[in-house]
């Protein structure tokens, strides 16, 4: 029984996104009589860490027989273990290692004694029902709940878990009482190599800051909108974190329809071909005009096969960032029950060696591509194989001139996740986008996420790696590393950063140090990246002061962000420009400081 609106057939989640919904509701109602109310301010938050070392190690291994498409009955007398997740190319290797959606006979999990189940659940509101289900039914003693409504383990954009782990924990410390029952990360299995996107015109790529004042549908929360707020944010994009309203002087979020990303592209194709428009009310600095404005939406933030839905019916659409460019930013994570794992540790390790293992001999034979395509299309039941197949490489397109891209996901071998967690070179890439993505949380509030879900679970409560350690006999190689010797040239954000120092002086203040740790968590995440960093300052004093002092400013990030382990290769550009271009009048003390700032520049 849900714990807010006492009825039997919706959970605590659900029943906060209907109050969510009644509470907006009355909101609008209020905002539509009473002008100049206060209501959220736009933000300009430091984005993302961009850590540009692609994730994707190969390790040569000898062929494994490819898995039968015969149900497995080595395994059917086994405990049946049920995981389910999105329509997702990075969750390949589990499902090529699984079969198809049952276990198969010849297949890595057969060979490692599970017995599996993997069901494809497209709406994140419904993998929870699923995991809830199952922590009910587990609690009343079934030692392998195994009904079709419930499953151990989710799958999900790990980008995403900070809010659905929080939102999870905090309905079960309700139900079971706190600390009862947890669900956590336990490995991560793939990652999202482009087919995550924020599409819009072209104006966006080439000039970033003609985004002001556009409406994008997303769901908020999601992965996708996360790619979308890391671009406004290192680009010095203000970012409405209220979407009831409508502020020019930011980029608006439209919650897309079912918290469904395929409904995010189909509302930007619905408002482009049929001009549909979303009535917001305006806010100017945080407070209702009194205004209602009726906006078309102007881009979206989507995954495949809602970018290819896009292409095909819309021209004058292109992918304006992707997870190609924030590389590290989306993995493809195992979420599941803590209590249940402890008491059935061997599975969990051997759900995860199966996966990595299948995904390394995809990594070095096309056959097990082909297989893993068939094994995707089954599973997903959608598309063909031959789709799945080119969009897992990623596609290409050019319509009227303009070239666009669709899909690009990769899986993860047992270096891949051994990388990524920095077991093995010491950078943890998922605490930066884990930590960064709790931020947005309380600072942008989706969803009320402040009000109604309290706090983000910390990092350490809210992944377990001691499943994946616990991994025997499995292949593995060194690290990949980046290169950064080549000089970069296209400009991926530029964006300005307010870090404050002591008057005429080059040391960071305090009060900059957290503003700082978004930055490096921006640079974790998008690692393949080179930076150019560019002091300024106001005009009080000459150049003889103010150009050295500029460019001992920018130093000082430079050196900041090498102490937290950013190697030198990675800095293109130091330098500083004094008082010579500035962005505002130096004639007042708001211009002045203004004036007095970095800009960081992300070059691939």
């Amino acid at each position: 029984m849900g714990k807010i609106l006492r009825t039997t057939k919706l959970t605590t989640f659900s029943e906060l996104l209907i109050v969510a919904g009644g509470i907006g509701a009355i909101l609008g109602a209020i905002y539509f009589i009473s002008p100049g109310i206060k209501t959220a301010v736009s933000k300009q938050l430091t984005g993302i860490e961009l850590n540009s070392t692609d994730v994707n190690n190969v390790t040569n291994a000898e062929k494994i027989a490819l898995p039968s498409k015969t149900i497995s009955s080595e395994v059917s007398s086994k405990p049946l273990v049920r995981v389910a997740g999105y329509a997702w190319n990075a969750t390949s290797g589990i499902i090529v290692a699984n079969g198809g959606p049952k276990t198969t006979k010849g297949s890595l999990m057969e060979k490692n004694g599970v017995n599996l189940e993997i069901i494809r659940q497209d709406w994140l509101t419904e993998l929870r029902n699923m995991q809830m289900k199952f922590i009910e039914e587990f609690d009343k003693g079934e030692a392998f709940p195994t009904s079709d409504k419930s499953a151990f383990g989710i799958m999900i954009m790990g980008d995403g878990a900070p809010f659905y782990i929080s939102s999870a924990q905090k309905s079960l410390d309700e139900k079971y009482g706190k600390d009862k029952y947890h669900v956590q990360v336990m490995g991560a299995i793939g990652m999202s190599y482009g087919e995550d996107k924020l599409i819009g015109p072209p104006s966006w790529k080439s000039n970033p800051k003609s985004m002001k004042g556009a409406l994008v549908s997303a769901v908020l929360g999601d992965g996708d909108w996360v790619t979308t707020v890391n671009y406004c944010f290192a680009n010095g994009l203000k970012v409405n974190p209220d979407p009831a309203t409508y502020d020019p002087e930011a980029v608006n979020i439209y919650p897309s329809e079912n918290d469904d990303y395929i409904k995010s592209a189909e509302e930007l194709i619905k408002s482009q071909t049929t001009g549909w428009t979303v009535a917001l009310k305006e806010v100017n600095n945080g407070k209702l005009t009194g205004k209602t404005v009726n906006r078309k939406i102007d881009g979206c933030a989507t995954w495949t096969p809602g970018d290819k839905t896009v292409f095909d019916k819309l021209s004058g659409f292109v992918d304006i960032v992707s997870t190609k460019e924030f590389n590290n930013q989306m993995p493809a994570v195992l979420i599941g029950v803590k209590e249940w794992a402890n008491k059935n540790p061997e599975i969990v390790s051997n759900i995860l060696k199966s996966t990595l293992t299948a995904s390394n001999q995809m990594k070095n034979y096309d056959d097990w591509m082909v297989r893993a395509s068939e094994a995707v299309t089954d599973t997903y039941q959608m598309e063909t194989a031959d789709y799945w197949y080119k969009m897992f490489k990623g596609q290409q397109g050019t319509k009227n001139g303009i070239t666009y891209n669709m899909g690009g996901s990769k899986v993860f071998n047992y270096a891949d996740g051994m990388q990524y967690f920095g077991l093995s070179d010491g950078v943890n890439r998922y605490k930066s986008v884990y930590n960064q993505v709790s931020g947005y949380l309380t600072e942008l509030n989706p969803f009320g996420f402040n009000e109604n879900v309290g706090k983000v679970v910390a990092y350490e409560d809210a992944v377990n790696l001691s499943f994946f350690k616990n991994i025997n006999d499995i292949e593995s190689t060194s690290a990949d590393k980046a290169d950064y010797s080549k000089q970069s040239t296209e400009v991926m954000a530029s964006g300005e950063w307010k870090i404050n120092f002591g008057s005429g002086s080059a040391s960071v203040q305090n009060n900059s140090t957290k503003d700082l740790e978004k930055i490096y968590n921006l640079l974790i995440q998008a690692e393949n990246s080179k930076l150019t960093i560019v002091g300024h300052t106001d005009n009080v004093g000459g150049d003889a002061a103010n150009i050295p002092l500029s460019k001992n400013r920018a130093q000082a990030i430079v050196n900041y962000l090498k102490n937290k382990g950013i190697p030198e290769s990675r800095f293109q550009m130091i330098d500083g420009k004094g008082a010579n271009e500035p962005v505002a009048d130096n004639t007042s003390e708001a211009g002045k400081a203004q004036n007095r700032r970095v800009v960081i520049t992300f070059l691939k």
